[in-house]
């Protein structure tokens, strides 16, 4: 596993790369689970600094690169669009390399806050506008000139291969004690047959795609009205269905993943609406009718493939999520079958 290090030591040196003074200070911003984040107070300003997860992201230049040309982009075809602007250190670098870590550092933007779960509809609404905005604001940019930073991140076909190889090869003990909920994944594999007929469809296209839309990753002005997107570290080619179905998988549940007490899985119609709503204002005519046609998929893809995933990882070992206890993994699998189950009730 990745954890993010700092100690005084390290961070002298970075504010020797920022021409940052003694008297500058940091703390832990934030709850992510993949980079750190430090809020940075200088004597002038306050950044935000961040370690970028190299287990993860294997090539962090990609995702420097990628930052910067969609940046270029907005700046010039949208100069009023606001999103934390990466900051160069005293060598004009936007990604330093410091004791086998990688950081970079962003501006601050005052007078703004994050949630980390979605509490109503307005939220689910505002968040859906910016994503919504995002894509549609770069609907003129080459999404293929951006890098691939995480090859067959939304795969479902692959997914679903890992699946069936877990099976084979997995725990043969867990394997028996989890019958039930491996016969439902199975029986829900036209939702892999769906994913394929989409993908390969003339009208189902490839644009700038965030692939990490959870609440937390919109900034919130202090009136609660959607201000931006933040951490592009994902911004790929890819399709609608990607961002929309994160959107479904994280918000319209009032309890997390973690949830154990699997009664208390339900789905909020009303941010179900609210979803729909604020990202078709931006993207309704943008999206194909086949497109359109696919907007409840997304969530039934997203939730079921995080079922493949977490169940997979369960059943070899948990080699890839991190867990706090023995079967993690397996209740993380069962609570994305009750929210999958409760979506399909929900659309039909």
């Amino acid at each position: 596993m990745y954890f993010a290090f700092m100690n005084e030591q390290l961070f002298k040196k970075i504010c020797v790369e920022y021409n940052w003074n003694e008297n500058t200070c940091y703390e832990p911003l934030g709850s992510g689970l993949i980079n750190g984040t430090w809020k940075v107070t200088t004597e002038n300003d306050i950044y935000v600094l961040q370690s970028i997860n190299h287990q993860i992201f294997k090539k962090p230049e990609y995702i420097d690169e990628n930052i910067k040309t969609v940046t270029d982009f907005l700046s010039k075809k949208y100069p009023d669009y606001l999103f934390p602007a990466l900051i160069k250190n005293n060598r004009g670098e936007s990604l330093v390399e410091l004791e086998d870590e990688w950081f970079r550092v962003f501006s601050f933007i005052k007078g703004t806050q994050t949630f980390t779960t979605v509490n109503n509809e307005l939220q689910a609404f505002e968040a859906a506008k910016q994503f919504g905005n995002f894509t549609a604001l770069l609907n003129e940019f080459n999404a293929h000139s951006l890098h691939i930073v995480l090859p067959d991140f939304h795969n479902l076909s692959l997914r679903y291969q890992q699946f069936e190889d877990a099976l084979k090869n997995g725990n043969y003990n867990r394997i028996n004690e989890c019958k039930e909920a491996i016969s439902f994944l199975q029986s829900q594999k036209n939702i892999v047959e769906k994913w394929i007929q989409f993908i390969n469809g003339k009208e189902a296209i490839q644009r700038v795609t965030h692939h990490d839309t959870k609440i937390s990753n919109v900034l919130f002005s202090e009136c609660n009205n959607g201000v931006c997107v933040i951490d592009l570290d994902t911004i790929m080619p890819g399709y609608f269905i990607s961002d929309v179905g994160d959107m479904f998988r994280t918000y319209v549940c009032p309890v997390s993943e973690e949830e154990t007490d699997f009664n208390k899985i339900s789905i909020r119609k009303n941010i179900v609406t609210a979803i729909y709503n604020g990202y078709m204002q931006s993207m309704k005519n943008l999206l194909s009718g086949f497109e359109q046609d696919h907007f409840y998929f997304s969530g039934e893809f997203m939730i079921y493939m995080q079922a493949l995933r977490f169940l997979t990882d369960y059943l070899n070992n948990d080699v890839y999520y991190g867990c706090k206890y023995e079967k993690h993994n397996y209740n993380r699998a069962i609570n994305q079958i009750t929210l999958l189950q409760q979506f399909q009730n929900t659309i039909k």
